[in-house]
């Protein structure tokens, strides 16, 4: 029992011809994976300068003790906030930097370079957190420190984040500016060629040469010429 077979419909586009080896895209080479760590390992060591540059520019919260408790300096203060806006400030500006350096060492971009960046944003932001938190005081204790300042005497307290979500400024403005830049600047892949000889349209082939050398078939007398009895 033979499979039915639907003939092509003259609408239809000819079949295009098989691809070349050379027109298929490339994968992911070993070159893209190594540029993405060392664009992870370049972001995540500029952390460090986040938490140098956060203990350097914010301001901090001043406590002061009466010899029983510790009370703020000033009830009204934002420098609490004010920290808090400064470590985001930083971290736009480093991710702003960060996606501007990636784009110009590698305009081709590629996913392993978007990962390595995201990665080495993300750690970056931790580890300039953390540095900063360690830079900023020795001790963490309010208590001690009132204690080591004396009665009266004003003392910073320690530097801290509140809004955690501060961390997730660095990773996600670089990699928003990085696609941004990527898609605005990198150059397009050339288009494939239309196919050859489809119009939309149907066009009647013309008759073969056989056809068109064979002499008309006699089919016999007509009615007006049959013999008369």
């Amino acid at each position: 029992m033979t499979e039915a077979v639907t003939p092509q419909s003259p609408f239809d586009p000819p079949p295009s011809p098989p691809e070349k080896p050379d027109d298929t895209a490339a994968g992911i080479t070993p070159a893209d994976v190594r540029d993405g760590a060392v664009v992870a390992l370049a972001v995540g060591v500029a952390g460090l300068l986040l938490g140098l540059l956060w203990v350097w520019l914010a301001p901090r919260v001043q406590y002061v003790s009466n010899g029983e408790a510790v009370f703020l300096r000033n009830s009204e203060s934002e420098a609490r906030i004010a920290a808090d806006g400064t470590f985001f400030l930083l971290s736009v500006g480093l991710g702003l930097l960060s996606a501007v350096g990636t784009f110009l060492w590698r305009r081709a971009g590629g996913v392993p370079l978007v990962i390595g960046l995201a990665v080495g944003s993300g750690f970056a932001a931790l580890a300039g957190w953390r540095f900063g938190l360690w830079l900023g005081t020795s001790s963490s204790d309010l208590a001690a420190l009132a204690a080591a300042a004396g009665k009266g005497v004003p003392f910073d307290a320690p530097l801290e984040l509140m809004a955690h979500g501060a961390l997730l400024a660095w990773p996600m403005t670089a990699v928003l500016l990085h696609l941004g830049f990527t898609a605005l600047w990198t150059p397009r892949d050339p288009e494939p060629d239309p196919l050859a000889g489809w119009s939309g349209y149907y066009q009647p082939a013309p008759p073969a040469a056989a056809e068109r050398s064979l002499p008309p078939t006699d089919t016999g007398p007509t009615a007006s010429e049959a013999p008369r009895a």
